[in-house]
């Protein structure tokens, strides 16, 4: 990285560019890779470029509520963008544990509390990560992880809103405030060329993690294309040469549009309103499955071989079966395939899995280097307590919990360890 940011093992020296001039930074506690900021209502409209103002994100009031229009359409992904009240965290652990009591309405799980100050203020977040005993965390958007497959039959607008997005999230959080704050920026690879121009920006920022939606590319006209389209090569060596970290956070792939539409289910994504069961089954984790299957398949690790990227809040239970297609293709069409597919998930992909999931068993099949702790906090369906994500690797040695919890963070981060 070009910028001023220099490692030692377990160490961060960060300049004034990152606002904490001469400060080195130690990280010996655990490392979460899946914490959350709430936007605030001008995420998208602070920095926006007024050429975009009907076509981008809008902010609206109807009586006394605050909604949101995305193109001059109601945007629903999240049900209040204002964030007050909010989801208590960890409030809906059991029911996504699958393990609702006999007799209790799920539905009473939802608890709500007045909007806190870490959840919008970055130093009082670097206080709530340090009691939490932790060193560090990577924080990834709420509402934002909507905004692409709302604006993607726009793409001027698109880039427009994210370009606006990433200055507002520099402004509040920075890219990696005080060592101890990574925030993730939104990238689209819709107009590969705007893409690049947003990195270079970017990386003049020390940002150290991209966020980007696992879904097909929107190409306009409804169409869509794989990641691993040679179009993009450009975004991708531009990463890969920056040396930023690509994480793949859960969002809306678009995925109601096309496999729950198709089975009759709702064709919009909208979260804690009268959820679709059948959409929720038929979409599961197909968006990560077939993301990262189109970055192997399409040849992006092999053009691209010091890339790195992330699965986030997508759980990790698609992995076995996405490697179980993969060698059979490989079986099947050798020449499509330069190694074996475990081989080139292992050296460029990281997973955090759900706490409930069965951690032992993506760490032998992924290797435990590539296991990452992920709490989801302060989210209602994360954990209440971040670290308490310790408590589900019982089955692990001390040096492998220090690899999950804190050093295989580090190394997706490229933080020397």
């Amino acid at each position: 990285m070009s910028t001023g940011v220099h490692e030692e093992a377990g160490r961060l020296r960060i300049d004034s560019r990152a606002r904490t001039s001469g400060t080195e930074v130690t990280y010996d506690r655990p490392v979460d890779c899946d914490n959350h900021y709430y936007e605030t209502i001008d995420a998208f409209t602070r920095h926006l470029d007024a050429a975009f103002t009907h076509r981008g994100i809008e902010v609206i009031s109807r009586g006394t509520h605050t909604e949101l229009l995305a193109g001059g359409t109601l945007f629903e992904f999240v049900p209040n963008p204002t964030f007050d009240p909010v989801v208590v965290p960890g409030c809906l652990d059991l029911l996504f544990r699958g393990q609702v009591p006999d007799g209790v309405d799920p539905r009473s799980l939802m608890a709500v509390e007045p909007l806190h100050p870490a959840y919008q203020d970055r130093d009082v977040r670097i206080n709530t990560i340090a009691r939490q005993e932790m060193s560090a965390a990577i924080l990834l958007p709420t509402l934002a992880c909507g905004v692409e497959e709302a604006l993607k039959d726009d793409i001027p607008a698109l880039m427009a809103s994210i370009t606006a997005f990433n200055r507002w999230l520099d402004d509040e959080w920075g890219y990696a405030y005080r060592g101890r704050i990574f925030a993730a920026p939104m990238l689209s690879f819709a107009d590969p060329d705007d893409a690049v121009r947003e990195i270079d920006r970017l990386v003049e920022r020390d940002v150290r993690v991209v966020y980007v939606r696992p879904a097909p590319v929107p190409a306009g006209h409804g169409t869509g294309r794989s990641l691993g389209d040679k179009v993009f090569d450009k975004v991708w060596a531009r990463l890969a040469d920056a040396d930023v970290g690509v994480a793949f956070h859960l969002s809306d792939s678009g995925y109601n549009g096309t496999v729950a539409r198709a089975w009759g289910a709702p064709d919009r994504f909208v979260p804690f309103r009268n959820p679709s069961v059948l959409a929720t089954i038929v979409v599961a984790d197909r968006a990560i499955h077939d993301t990262v299957a189109s970055l192997v398949v399409d040849g992006v690790f092999e053009r691209h071989p010091t890339l790195r990227v992330a699965s986030i809040e997508n759980g990790s239970d698609w992995l076995a079966l996405l490697l179980k297609r993969l060698r059979k293709q490989a079986n099947q069409t050798p020449w499509s395939f330069v190694e074996d597919p475990l081989d080139t998930l292992r050296r460029h992909v990281w997973v955090s899995p759900y706490y409930e999931e069965d951690i032992g068993a993506l760490a032998d099949l992924i290797g435990i280097e590539r296991v990452m702790f992920g709490s989801d906090w302060p989210h209602g369906e994360g954990l209440s307590e971040p670290t308490d994500f310790e408590n589900e690797l019982g089955e692990f040695d001390d040096q492998e919990v220090d690899q999950i919890m804190r050093t295989n963070v580090l190394d997706f981060l490229g933080i020397a360890v």
